[in-house]
């Protein structure tokens, strides 16, 4: 055997909190799917990302649903990749929704390359073009891996104490794996995004065409819910071109293409990491990232 092609086995680890990590209800022809990890605000591992594929797949087959809301419990809509919880999942086998090889005994880079082919990079992109209209129902923290469930669904409604925040390039990564950062805002605002780290607040996100609505945390729900319910008067084939028609000029303009590129630049990141540091994450996890973003967050009120 080519030894590039050598095989690691991984022992599978993984704790779940819980059997249910996505909630799944239809009301008023509004299918409503709502992440629920709220001890750990909502991380994403494989276990809920194929809970959400599923469920999206489930409304899109269901002629009685016009409208996919994506909600979430708790305190946050989603911290990003689980990257620290007894859950963490990354060495454990699912069945594939693309044709690319299981990653759990791949060596080196392939490991985590294949992995978020899959699960991170390819998932978004077959949720963004998903037929039926999405709307992302954001509270509390996106925060890089949440940016990528909010950035594929077709409209955000942001409660008022809604923040965005991408801070990976403390690990020396460009940006989480769905790289549309330079598309949903001024490329000069991506960067300062990005370089930053800092939190955006929902009124900025608002003024940069990135939200479509910001409003009082306990009007979120039903704001969203009258919103498409609105959309669910249209009729369904017109709404899918309409969404299948804007998706298409943004390809044009290179959002799929240089979303590619900028993949294969993150995961060079991960094996520079792994080569200086010994970590593919430089060193962070969950906890040491949610423990600088609140020290930061502080420092930030205080200048």
């Amino acid at each position: 055997m080519n030894k590039l092609d050598q095989l690691t086995p991984r022992e599978d680890t993984a704790v779940y909190e819980t059997d249910e990590p996505v909630q799944y209800r239809v009301e008023d022809g509004v299918a409503i799917l709502t992440m629920s990890r709220p001890k750990f605000n909502n991380v994403q591992n494989s276990q809920m990302t194929y809970a959400l594929d599923e469920c999206f797949r489930r409304a899109i087959n269901d002629d009685s649903v016009k409208v996919i809301m994506l909600t979430a419990t708790g305190k946050h809509f989603s911290a990003g990749h689980d990257i620290g919880t007894p859950g963490r999942d990354v060495t454990k086998s699912f069945e594939h929704k693309h044709l690319w090889w299981d990653h759990t005994n791949k060596p080196g880079g392939e490991f985590l390359y294949v992995r978020e082919q899959e699960v991170y990079l390819n998932m978004c992109r077959r949720w963004r073009d998903m037929p039926k209209p999405t709307i992302a129902v954001v509270q509390g923290g996106c925060i890089a891996g949440g940016l990528m469930l909010a950035w594929v669904c077709d409209l955000i409604i942001a409660s008022d104490d809604a923040f965005f925040q991408d801070p990976v390039v403390r690990m020396g990564i460009p940006g989480v794996e769905y790289f549309a950062h330079a598309f949903e805002m001024h490329p000069r605002i991506a960067k300062e995004f990005l370089f930053l780290g800092d939190r955006m607040p929902a009124s900025r996100a608002y003024e940069l065409g990135m939200v479509n609505r910001v409003v009082p945390r306990d009007d979120l729900h039903n704001e969203a819910l009258q919103v498409a319910q609105r959309i669910a008067t249209q009729p369904r084939m017109g709404l899918a071109l309409t969404k299948q028609a804007v998706n298409h000029i943004e390809d044009v303009q290179g959002k799929r293409t240089g979303m590619e590129a900028v993949f294969a630049m993150h995961h060079f990141a991960h094996v520079h990491n792994d080569q200086v540091s010994g970590d593919k994450l430089a060193g962070f996890d969950g906890k040491a990232m949610a423990e600088r973003n609140k020290t930061e967050a502080k420092s930030g009120e205080q200048s």
